[in-house]
């Protein structure tokens, strides 16, 4: 069967990656190799080549001289593949990116309840008292609040929640939601909302100035410059059918 003018040899969207995180209590090569080999009882399949976060913030005296490339090389000779750290002091962060990981930033979600309103105050009696239902409760949001800024290899991930950034994303720095995401300075990175599939999602930026924006896995980049009606700019980023679009927020 012959190809239609409209296929398209290659296609990309932007996706989260699930991966496993291992708790690192020490740093020691050898002391770690003896815990895998116990973990894993010496069975080769034990893990399928899971990406993995390599979480150093439970270790203490932490070594700024950590050989990268043996540590990596521990955990691949059990089929974990080390992609990304978090929990590093920041005068390690370079050192790490110079290795082949990514800075992983997790931040948990601050959950922001809406206060039921009281109830009004209870009329006179009457003859014939209706009884009447109390209001609902209103709906518990989760929201995640950043209010630093967001630096180059930087990447945040609101699971199951929108996302609110008080400070600048700088160039290079990734900020992902399962919902929306509102940034209160300059977007100069990457912003991807409605990472879950979340197609009503939306980004908003106080300074639109980013390198990449994506909702539910449809993205747009602008390699050739943004929009000049929106270009560091207060802007919105909405997906309308298939196609990105960027829109001014006028005041």
């Amino acid at each position: 069967m012959s190809k239609t003018q409209s296929s398209k040899p290659i296609e990309i969207k932007i996706s989260t990656v699930v991966a496993v995180s291992a708790l690192l209590r020490s740093l020691d090569l050898a002391t770690l190799n003896e815990a895998m080999k116990q973990m894993t009882g010496g069975m080769p399949d034990y893990f399928d080549n899971e990406f993995t976060v390599l979480d150093l913030a439970g270790c203490e005296n932490i070594d700024k001289r950590i050989d990268w490339p043996s540590l990596i090389a521990l955990f691949k000779s059990y089929s974990l593949n080390p992609v990304a750290v978090r929990g590093a002091p920041a005068e390690m962060e370079a050192d790490i990116a110079a290795n082949g990981l990514s800075i992983d930033t997790l931040v948990k979600p601050r959950v922001e309840e809406t206060p039921v309103p009281e109830p009004e105050p209870a009329a006179p009696p009457a003859p014939a008292p209706v009884q009447t239902a109390s209001p609902p409760a209103t709906a518990v949001t989760s929201t995640m609040i950043i209010d630093s800024p967001v630096r180059a290899g930087q990447r945040i991930y609101a699971r199951g929640a929108d996302l609110v950034v008080t400070a600048v994303v700088n160039n290079g720095a990734e900020l992902i939601a399962d919902g929306s995401i509102h940034i209160y300075a300059p977007l100069r990175g990457r912003a991807l909302a409605g990472a879950s599939g979340n197609v009503e999602s939306r980004i908003f930026a106080l300074s639109m100035e980013a390198e990449l924006v994506s909702i539910a896995g449809i993205y747009r980049t602008f390699e050739g410059g943004l929009p000049k009606d929106v270009a560091k700019q207060p802007a919105q980023v909405r997906l309308s059918d298939d196609r990105i679009d960027l829109l001014p927020i006028h005041s």
